[in-house]
């Protein structure tokens, strides 16, 4: 059993830090739907743990997802997720909910 998850293991950590590692996503801790009305005034802003629990708190989402550059999503949506994505020099480049 262990031996057949080491090749899903290798295909995790591949994926993991394609990009290098993007900050720190803080542990989810505001309730409710997410708002995405007002979080335009992040944009520009560096991509960092705290600019991240700054957008949970107001946007009300219950998981922040990070979209480094050129990263895959899926394109799920989910009404308690807020998805921020930012570029090569870690700028926030949009905020949206879903």
């Amino acid at each position: 059993m262990r031996t057949a998850m080491l090749p899903l293991l290798s295909l995790l950590a591949a994926c993991a830090g394609a990009n290098g590692q993007g900050p720190a996503t803080p542990p989810p801790t505001a309730e409710g739907p997410c708002r995405d009305e007002g979080l335009d005034r992040f944009i520009g802003q560096t991509a960092s743990a705290a600019t991240g629990a700054e957008l949970l708190r107001l946007s009300g989402a219950r998981t922040l997802r990070w979209g480094a550059p050129g990263m895959a999503m899926t394109m799920d949506f989910r009404p308690d997720r807020l998805t921020v994505s930012y570029d090569g020099k870690m700028a926030i480049t949009t905020a949206r909910c879903g």
